[in-house]
């Protein structure tokens, strides 16, 4: 589903136009990337946690030659789902 896809179907369950869904994930995007930044964790009830996941620096290969690649160690986001949402995918 994509980002147009997803605005019409929250219109559709709630009382907010697709202007205002629009705003809302893109303040959602704004807040979540500015809270993760901090190293705060975000939790979006009945879909999941949103928290920061520290990577250590390693060595990996390189697929076509084989060589060894330094790979840095780097910050990611790490999503885990909520039992609710699990529930109904699977």
């Amino acid at each position: 589903m994509n980002k147009p896809d997803l605005i019409k179907q929250i219109a559709d369950q709630s009382t907010l136009s697709g202007m205002q869904v629009d705003s809302v994930l893109d303040a959602l995007a704004k807040v979540a990337s500015k809270a993760l930044g901090e190293g705060d964790d975000i939790t979006l009830p009945g879909i999941g946690k949103l928290s920061v996941s520290e990577r250590a620096a390693r060595t990996g290969r390189n697929p076509r030659t084989g060589e060894p690649v330094d790979i840095p160690a780097k910050s990611a986001v790490k999503f885990k789902a909520a039992k609710a949402l699990a529930v109904h995918v699977a």
